[in-house]
C-alpha cells in the first residue's frame, strides 16, 4: 500500500487533472519522472520507497540525483525535464503546507544547448504530400492528415485531439486547444481543404462504420477509433523511410516546416507566432535561425569561393 510520497504524488496527480487541466501526456511524464526520483531516493536513504517521506529529501539529495542522471548519459533537456516536475511537485506540497520546505528552490535548470529544429524543404514536403496512395480509404486519410498538419502549422497532439465539429470547411478554419485549454482558431490552405473534403466524404464514414466508441474524432485509425500521436508519428515515419529521405524526423517536423517556409517568404514573425500558439516570441524566433542556417548552406553549396 502506498503511503509518504508515493501517496502524495498520487494527490500531485490529481491536482494536475482537477486545478491544472494538465495535459494527459504531462500527467504521464511528471509521474514517470517522480517515480524515478523516489525510487533513487529510496536507495540513497537505505529505505522501501514506501516509508520515504518529504522530510527525506533535501538540496543535496537532488544534486544527488541530477548528478547520477548525468552519469546515466540524460541530455540537459532531460534534466530540465526532470527538475521541472521535482520542483512543480514541492511547490504543490508548499500550497497545500504539506512541507515548509522546497528542496529544489536554489537549483538553477540546466542552460539549454540551441538546437535547430529539423525542418524539410519544400520540394521535400512536396514529395512527402504526394507519396499517400489515394486510391484507398487510408491513403486519403494520410493525404488529407498530411496537407492539414503543413496548411496549418498545428501540434501532433492538437490534431490528434481534433473533433468534426472544430473544423469550418468552408471557411478554411480550425479550432485548436492548444497548451494549458488556450483556444486559438488556426487557417488552412485550399489543397488541405480539398484533400479534408475528400476524406471526410469518401474515406472517413467507412472507417468510422468499423466502431461504436467515439466517432467524433477528426482523424480516424483503420478501426475507426482516433488516430493517436504514436499513430501520426508512424504514419510519417513510414513515409519518410518509403521516399529515402536522408532527414532524421520527428512529430513536429511538419510544423517546423511551416514555421521555416513561412518566415522565408517574408511573413511577420508576431503572426507566425500566434499561428503556432508560443506564448513567448523567443520560442518562435528560433526559425529565424533555421532560414539564417539554410542561407549560409545554399551559400556554402553554390558559390564557387566558399
Amino acid at each position: 500500500m502506498k503511503s509518504g510520497l508515493e501517496q502524495l504524488v498520487d494527490a500531485f496527480q490529481t491536482y494536475l487533472k482537477v486545478n491544472r487541466n494538465s495535459s494527459e501526456h504531462t500527467k504521464i511524464a511528471y509521474q514517470k519522472d517522480l517515480t524515478q526520483f523516489i525510487l533513487f531516493a529510496a536507495n540513497v536513504r537505505e529505505k522501501p520507497p514506501e516509508q520515504l517521506k518529504p522530510e527525506d529529501v533535501d538540496y543535496r539529495l537532488v544534486r544527488q540525483y541530477l548528478a547520477w542522471l548525468t552519469q546515466q548519459g540524460c541530455q540537459k533537456a532531460t534534466l530540465a525535464r526532470k527538475l521541472a516536475a521535482l520542483r512543480s511537485f514541492f511547490r504543490y506540497l508548499n500550497q497545500e503546507q504539506i512541507t515548509d520546505s522546497n528542496p529544489v528552490s536554489m537549483i538553477k535548470t540546466p542552460k539549454q544547448d540551441k538546437r535547430l529544429p529539423s525542418f524539410l524543404y519544400y520540394e521535400e514536403v512536396e514529395q512527402l504530400l504526394n507519396a499517400p496512395d489515394e486510391q484507398t480509404s487510408l491513403g486519403i486519410r494520410d493525404k488529407a492528415l498530411l496537407e492539414f498538419l503543413y496548411s496549418s502549422g498545428v501540434r501532433v497532439s492538437e490534431a490528434a485531439a481534433l473533433k468534426v465539429g472544430d473544423l469550418e470547411l468552408s471557411l478554411g478554419y480550425v479550432r485548436i486547444t492548444g497548451k494549458g485549454s488556450k483556444e486559438r482558431i488556426v487557417p488552412f490552405g485550399s489543397k488541405a481543404a480539398r484533400a479534408l473534403e475528400r476524406y471526410l466524404r469518401q474515406a472517413r464514414p467507412g472507417l468510422v462504420a468499423k466502431t461504436k466508441s467515439d466517432r467524433d474524432a477528426l482523424f480516424v485509425n483503420s478501426r475507426g477509433g482516433p488516430l493517436t500521436v504514436r499513430g501520426i508519428r508512424y504514419i510519417i515515419n513510414n513515409y519518410i523511410k518509403q521516399l529515402a529521405l536522408e532527414k532524421k524526423v520527428s512529430p513536429h517536423t511538419l510544423r517546423h516546416s511551416f514555421a521555416t517556409h513561412m518566415l522565408d517568404r517574408g511573413a511577420d514573425l508576431r503572426v507566425v507566432q500566434e499561428l503556432l500558439g508560443h506564448v513567448s516570441l523567443s520560442t518562435t524566433q528560433i526559425y529565424t535561425h533555421v532560414t539564417k542556417q539554410r542561407i549560409k548552406n545554399i551559400y556554402q553549396e553554390t558559390h564557387p569561393r566558399a
